[in-house]
């Protein structure tokens, strides 16, 4: 069971980041907390968890976020962008030593000028223990062909071995550059693109708008950490059919293929 006083110092610690992310010019902190159902493919991405049920907390701020660089150091220990006398730089350390010691993961998602996501897995107590196959939801599939990029190999390695599972043709690229090059040498390839937002070079929104100069009928799914990028007028505009929130579990992937393939858009 979890320790109450690590969880209250876990979000304390996330929240204060979120404090002195926008503390020049203001913004909203949001804290949610949501069960979640962990798959195997999703497991696999992020070894530290196991298959089952899990809470997700989400910690986000609209502060002034952080570049790829500052991410990939972000849980150093005496790691900060703070000021001098604003922080030690063990907050966040200590927010990924609680995580790992409740067998737990954390994710962030950032951007400069956007704000920072942070997303806590832990493992749910149930009172008893689940087992593997009461967690294997079977998944709805098709034989569709998809074109899936993201940058983050990881993701696109869970969703390749997912989507393959589900019977799907499936092609990923963790270069959107090359992703558009392949559109651009067949534009009937694929019946479906899933993109991540936050890419370097060609992001998913632009690379989305030139998807839809070579195909304009081609079904969209963008995923991203940040909600308040995407809205429904920015969907319209890019003829986004869904949008998911990262990381996604594979029965949100599924559900979502399914209504756009079958035509029935419904935005999460």
């Amino acid at each position: 069971m979890a320790d109450a006083t690590q969880i209250h110092q876990l979000v304390m610690n996330l929240c204060t980041n979120a404090y002195h992310a926008m503390e020049d010019h203001g913004g909203e902190l949001e804290v949610s907390l949501q069960r979640c159902e962990v798959d195997r493919d999703f497991a696999e991405a992020y070894p530290s968890l196991k298959p089952g049920p899990h809470l997700r907390l989400t910690v986000s701020d609209t502060g002034c976020g952080m570049t790829r660089d500052l991410l990939e150091k972000v849980f150093e220990p005496f790691f900060t962008t703070k000021g001098v006398g604003k922080g030690t730089g063990l907050g966040l350390s200590l927010v990924h030593g609680i995580v790992a010691e409740h067998s737990g993961q954390v994710t962030v998602y950032s951007e400069p000028g956007i704000g920072t996501t942070f997303h806590i897995y832990l493992p749910q107590f149930t009172g008893g223990v689940a087992s593997v196959e009461e967690t294997s939801t079977a998944l709805t599939g098709g034989a569709e062909r998809i074109l899936f990029v993201d940058d983050e190999a990881p993701i696109v390695r869970m969703a390749e071995k997912a989507l393959r599972k589900m019977g799907y043709h499936i092609v990923t690229s963790t270069s959107s550059p090359a992703a558009l090059e392949l559109l651009e040498s067949d534009p009937t390839a694929f019946d479906l693109l899933i993109t991540d937002l936050n890419m370097p070079q060609l992001n998913g929104l632009a690379l989305i708008e030139r998807a839809q100069e070579i195909r304009p009928d081609l079904p969209i799914i963008l995923a991203s950490g940040f909600s308040e990028r995407v809205t429904h007028e920015n969907c319209a505009k890019y003829g986004i059919r869904e949008f998911l929130m990262k990381p996604v579990i594979a029965k949100d992937l599924s559900s979502a293929i399914r209504r756009v393939l079958d035509s029935e858009p419904k935005l999460s």
